[in-house]
């Protein structure tokens, strides 16, 4: 039997962490120049939780804010 790669499964995990910390910064910068554009945010968001639950998530319980 393979023994498990820690390493590998917490860089995937730190990855995940920046990506959708990435794309917070992104959407909120959005929001401050173009507060128009409301519409694109809720597909986003359920983008995010859906690649979030793909990869197993620890702790995806809930949103952190």
């Amino acid at each position: 039997m393979a023994t498990p790669n820690y390493g590998f499964e917490k860089r995937q995990r730190e990855l995940a962490k920046k990506r959708k910390k990435e794309e917070k910064l992104k959407a909120k910068a959005e929001r401050k120049t173009g507060p128009g554009d409301g519409g694109d945010e809720p597909a986003h968001d359920d983008a995010d939780n859906a690649a979030s639950d793909a990869e197993g998530g620890e702790g995806s319980g809930g949103d952190g804010d």
